[in-house]
């Protein structure tokens, strides 16, 4: 932590250091953290270089210790934010921290998007963690290595008022792709980001594969959009998205085709069968839409239809 902290303070733009001490994981065989101890590692990063230092918090045992180490800025993680129980007794520790033993200084509550797409559910988190007189900060880190843009279009329409940060780390998965995530800050305005750093990222006990080294981001310029097409690239994001989406599919359901092409053969059955194709088409014709998107599907399910018969050959 230490040696990361030092190269980090190369860096030519302000930032906070995170470290997650608690690490709730997938398998409890992973890493899970050094715990409270690493408290105190924090606590020597904040003293010797002078920078604001912030950690996960998911139980309000851990809002104390961590508000008892001097801790700046706490933040809740994707899976936590996926419970409103949680966030509300979060919300709760940091209230009675505040009022009742008197502790002061912490600075803002982070919190990222719940694992699924649920907009409103992340605003009703925000809501909660509002309410105990903290700045709140919203991070966007995506759900299952997907932007799912729409989810935090809707959130910065309904929440312009409180800062934005992007996770490109957890959006990506992948280190590589992290600098080409890093326009979107300017592109959609937003306010900064979260990216995982480490001095050695092959040594790393975390999401190894997502962790850059300090080096690599010390001359990076995060430019701020002049706000003209923020609007526009927020929905060409979520279009490009959609794009994506569109072509996965079409992919899998060609791989579902040549599968069904081969039973087929083997139980010795043309690949086109005139029942199933008049049940998809009047499927398609009665969907509650106008006739005008109903002839459109059809348009685009004919074309997919004719590649999928090829595919069975």
């Amino acid at each position: 932590m230490i040696e990361t902290a030092r190269e980090l303070m190369a860096c030519k733009f302000p930032f906070i250091y995170r470290a997650g001490v608690w690490k709730p994981r997938t398998s409890p065989h992973s890493f899970q953290g050094a715990g409270a101890e690493g408290l105190a590692w924090l606590q020597e990063v904040k003293e010797r270089f002078g920078i604001p230092v912030a950690t996960e918090v998911a139980s309000p045992e851990h809002v104390r210790l961590a508000l008892e180490a001097g801790i700046d800025y706490l933040w809740i993680g994707a899976r936590s934010s996926a419970t409103p129980i949680v966030v509300q007794a979060i919300a709760d520790a940091i209230g009675f921290a505040i009022s009742e033993l008197g502790i002061s200084g912490l600075k803002g509550i982070i919190i990222k998007n719940p694992v699924n797409a649920d907009g409103d559910l992340w605003l009703g988190n925000i809501e909660r963690l509002e309410k105990t007189g903290i700045p709140v900060i919203a991070v966007h880190r995506g759900c299952n290595h997907q932007p799912c843009w729409f989810m935090a279009h809707q959130v910065r329409l309904a929440r312009p008022d409180i800062p934005m940060l992007l996770d490109p780390s957890h959006m990506s998965g992948d280190a590589a792709k992290v600098p080409e995530l890093m326009k979107k800050v300017a592109e959609l305005g937003l306010d900064g980001a979260m990216v995982e750093v480490h001095y050695n990222p092959a040594k790393a006990l975390s999401d190894a594969k997502q962790q850059i080294k300090p080096a690599d981001i010390e001359d990076w310029k995060l430019e701020i959009g002049d706000g003209k097409d923020t609007e526009l690239n927020w929905l060409r994001a979520e279009i490009d998205e959609l794009d994506e989406q569109l072509w996965d599919t079409i992919a899998k359901r060609m791989d579902v085709s040549r599968r069904i092409g081969a039973w087929k053969k083997a139980h010795n059955m043309t690949p086109l069968q005139p029942e199933r194709y008049r049940e998809i088409v009047e499927r398609i014709k009665s969907r509650d839409e106008s006739q005008e998107s109903r002839d459109f599907m059809l348009k685009i399910w004919e074309i997919i239809h004719e590649q999928s018969l090829r595919e069975q050959e």
